[in-house]
């Protein structure tokens, strides 16, 4: 599933390209997560003035509203000129004078919805329950150290939720507990407030290290110009079961942990 560093990742490859593009044609393919939201008419002659994100959402600004955009399990995006014609598993394609932007997704989990802004109920219902972004100064580290002592939830699944702070999937949240000495099943609220700052530290720095590479492609994740990442190459815990851990030389372990794999160091990682 492409997380934020996928989906920064993936907006920063076309971001500049498709600022100011005006919006000819939009066609539709097979039904997605969410309908549309608009007749695709209706953007006909907008332009696109910015690409933001918030969280796992790519968000469109356009002249006259808000594209969101989300890759759901196995969505990808290409946007450039001469795309080949759509396949069966392309399910929206935007077409500009600056280029095609094309929605891939195989499962058809993904979604591009319409909204008239960020007030608009739609965009509320898709975006207010998001947690503070990572890569950002809003990153506080009093809020996090506070949303931590609230919560009796497992560490790892506290950060899988997304509501106190987003972006921390599955590889990510293996190697931030990695670096930060937590163990997966560790309570949120027990950890101490050293082990919280090197934890508020760990989410920045894997995050930002991840956008560096281009994210991670276990699967078939590229960005918008078909470019692969190559996080999971230098991953410390994650896939590597068995195998010896970098820092001690243990064993590395895995067990299951909300309908997902968490990998962790038995020693270096505290209970």
């Amino acid at each position: 599933m492409p997380e934020l560093p996928e989906v920064e990742v993936t907006r920063r490859s076309f971001a500049e390209a498709i600022a100011g593009a005006r919006i000819s044609t939009v066609i539709l393919g097979k039904p997605l997560r969410w309908p549309l939201g608009c007749d695709p008419s209706a953007l006909v002659g907008q332009r696109v003035l910015g690409l933001r994100r918030r969280g796992k959402y790519l968000l469109a600004d356009t002249s006259d509203g808000l594209l969101l955009l989300h890759l759901g399990m196995s969505g990808s995006l290409r946007f450039g000129h001469g795309l080949a014609p759509a396949g069966a598993h392309d399910h929206f394609d935007l077409v500009t004078d600056q280029g095609t932007l094309r929605l891939h997704d195989p499962r058809r989990f993904g979604a591009v919805v319409y909204a008239h802004g960020e007030q608009d109920p739609v965009a509320i219902r898709l975006l207010g329950a998001l947690g503070m972004e990572p890569l950002s100064d809003a990153f506080s580290l009093p809020a996090f150290a506070l949303g931590l002592k609230q919560r009796r939830t497992p560490i790892k699944q506290l950060l899988l939720a997304g509501r106190l702070v987003v972006g921390v999937g599955n590889i990510y949240a293996c190697e931030v507990l990695f670096l930060a000495g937590i163990r997966p099943s560790v309570t949120a609220s027990r950890i101490g407030a050293e082990r919280v700052r090197k934890l508020h530290a760990a989410i920045c720095s894997v995050l930002a290290r991840a956008v560096e590479l281009g994210g991670s492609t276990l699967r078939n994740f590229s960005n918008a110009q078909g470019m692969a990442g190559h996080f999971q190459t230098s991953a410390n815990v994650y896939g590597r079961d068995g195998q010896p851990c970098h820092a001690c030389g243990t064993a590395i372990r895995v067990f299951r942990q909300g309908q997902r794999s968490s990998y962790f160091c038995p020693r270096c990682q505290r209970p």
